[in-house]
């Protein structure tokens, strides 16, 4: 690794001009004449390399897996990180789990400095943006041992801003340890679909007001922390009923209710200084009647976000990989097309040799011009100096251990979770369940992958937290769409129990007959929505159901403390519940939770 001092003179000096950057986006201007000399000495090669985030497959920056190695070779033609920033000087990297970036919180940091090595040993080099979507609940990244906290509706079913702000806080200070320096989370959207198939859970809840407090909290946390926060996706994904990754949504919201509703979070972020903002590969007739995507709108980005909002920091796409900006235009159209728009980032697209050339022969054919990159390099650089890039782009195995997965975080953690368990059914007071009375436990229900490197699967968890808690719980898992034979055994099981905990994912006609034939039994039943809390509404006949919004291990772990009642659910739904039978009654509206009585 190069020395201090090795860094300081690749970027030319700069770096003592930006120490004190400071989180302001006021600060800004006082840096910008270095900024921009750092801009004036790049190629044109080099300024658009700096435009674009890619993945990059392997766990180490310059000896991957011959795997990984041979999957960057198909998708990039290059075979390692260092080879890809030497061939396309690209201005940041975005990791994933699936790209085997994130093996454990120590290898991430060795990662980290290798990509940030390879970019500052080369000529006028500049530190790497190192990027991943690090949300919590259901999309995280980076796995346990890290802290992984309750996700957006979960906290929004707890309520506190001060829960969010320290979510931000602590999971920035482990972002920052391992070398990532942006992460795409919080969720701005407001979720009022729950038909909802990308973005549910995700969302904060439906009220307006209550996600952008949320949103603001939680960007005051991350930026404390000196990790960028951004909000996503604007102008916002919260009430479309088709995935922007397979499809091409259509918002029909009104303008009157687009300002009322879906805008509303993201002013609160830009004036909680929010250093970044993704765009939504949607279609926003009443923002926008072209039919082009919002990504690729400059009445949208340029129009309402930058003049309208006043929003001057950094725009990044969502990924270009995304079916919903691939419907209208080709490969080589769509990253030309988002900086005519508006965008500085452009994330992740399919062919980064397609998009890189794409970008290169539009300023060199005038389509583009030289000064209109600028303008997006200069946000960006001004990010990298805010949060330190310049200053300190390495990060120490000491660091990782002293900040990524401490107990007092992990306690953290756990402590929001639960307030987040939400009570929506409970019938003559079965819960919280007596360990005399019911002592001998049945958990049975879906066991989706398990999300976000946690242990999993949601059967097993639940059933070890029930019997550390002093119950003798059995898992029994019959997934999301149990076979008859399944349910017939996981019947015979229950009449064992003396009580039966099930888990409900996103409910299927399968799902709701094995709970129907379980509580037949007559065997007390607690069900769990452990996804979208809206399945309490197919199953009228269950005698109590919790929500918990996700199945992480720390959100079960809470519901297991409150069915075992060693803490009282305080959780609030923060979307209504529908009836199944008629859609357009609210069976459990906003802020709907029960309580304990003592």
């Amino acid at each position: 690794m190069p020395s201090r001092r090795t860094v300081l003179t690749a970027t030319a000096g700069v770096t003592a001009a930006l120490a004190v950057g400071g989180t302001a986006h006021a600060d800004d201007r006082q840096h910008d004449k270095k900024l921009r000399s750092l801009v004036s000495r790049m190629t044109l090669e080099e300024k658009v390399g700096q435009l674009f985030v890619m993945r990059v497959y392997g766990h180490s920056a310059t000896a991957p897996d011959q795997a990984d190695i041979d999957a960057n070779l198909k998708e990039i033609g290059v075979r390692t990180a260092a080879e890809m920033i030497a061939r396309y000087r690209v201005g940041g990297i975005i990791y994933f789990t699936w790209a085997h970036n994130t093996r454990d919180p120590h290898q991430i940091a060795d990662l980290s400095n290798g990509i940030q090595k390879a970019s500052l040993s080369q000529p006028r080099g500049l530190p790497v943006l190192i990027s991943t979507d690090q949300e919590h609940g259901i999309v995280c990244r980076v796995g346990a041992p890290a802290t992984l906290f309750p996700g957006a509706m979960a906290v929004g079913a707890g309520g506190s801003r001060q829960d969010a702000r320290t979510l931000g806080r602590v999971a920035g200070q482990e972002l920052r340890a391992i070398g990532i320096r942006q992460n795409y989370s919080p969720v701005a959207d407001v979720n009022v679909n729950p038909a909802n198939p990308v973005i549910g859970v995700r969302s904060f809840g439906a009220g307006p007001q209550a996600v952008a407090g949320l949103v603001a909290a939680e960007v005051t946390g991350y930026q404390g922390a000196q990790v960028a926060a951004t909000a996503k996706h604007f102008p916002g994904h919260g009430d479309t009923a088709v995935d922007s990754h397979y499809g091409f949504p259509v918002i029909t919201h009104s303008r009157e209710l687009w300002e009322k509703l879906d805008a509303v979070p993201f002013r609160a972020a830009i004036r909680a200084g929010i250093d970044s903002i993704m765009t939504a590969h949607i279609q926003f007739p009443a923002l926008d009647d072209s039919g082009d995507p919002a990504t690729l709108s400059h009445p949208i980005l340029t129009g309402i976000l930058r003049g309208e909002l006043g929003y001057d920091g950094v725009v990044v796409t969502d990924s270009l990989g995304m079916e919903g900006v691939r419907t209208k235009y080709g490969d080589d159209r769509v990253p030309v097309l988002a900086l005519k728009a508006g965008v500085d980032q452009l994330l992740n697209p399919p062919s980064l040799d397609v998009a890189w050339n794409a970008v290169l022969k539009a300023v060199r054919d005038g389509e583009l011009t030289e000064a209109r990159l600028d303008e997006s390099i200069l946000r960006i650089l001004r990010l990298k100096a805010r949060r330190g890039l310049f200053e300190e782009p390495y990060v120490s195995q000491d660091g990782v251990t002293r900040t990524v997965g401490t107990p007092a975080h992990l306690a953290a953690a756990d402590r929001i979770a639960e307030r987040t368990t939400t009570l929506l059914v409970n019938e003559k007071r079965l819960l919280p369940l007596s360990r005399r009375v019911h002592r001998k436990l049945l958990v049975v229900g879906a066991d989706p992958a398990s999300p976000s490197g946690t242990t999993g699967p949601p059967t097993g968890v639940l059933a070890a937290a029930l019997t550390e808690l002093g119950f003798t719980a059995t898992a029994l898992p019959t997934g999301t769409a149990p076979s008859a034979a399944t349910v017939e055994r996981a019947v015979a099981a229950a009449r064992d129990a003396d009580a039966v905990v099930v888990g409900t994912y996103n409910i299927t006609a399968a799902q709701k007959t094995l709970v129907e034939q379980l509580v037949a039994t007559g065997r007390p039943v607690v069900a769990i929505a452990i996804r979208n809390p809206y399945d309490v509404a197919q199953l009228p006949t269950v005698p109590a159901y919790l929500a918990t919004y996700s199945w992480t291990d720390v959100e079960l772990r809470a519901a297991a403390r409150v069915i075992a009642g060693k803490v009282s659910p305080r959780g609030r739904l923060p979307v209504p519940v529908q009836r199944a039978d008629d859609p357009a009654t609210v069976l459990y509206p906003v802020g709907y939770g029960l309580s304990y009585r003592r």
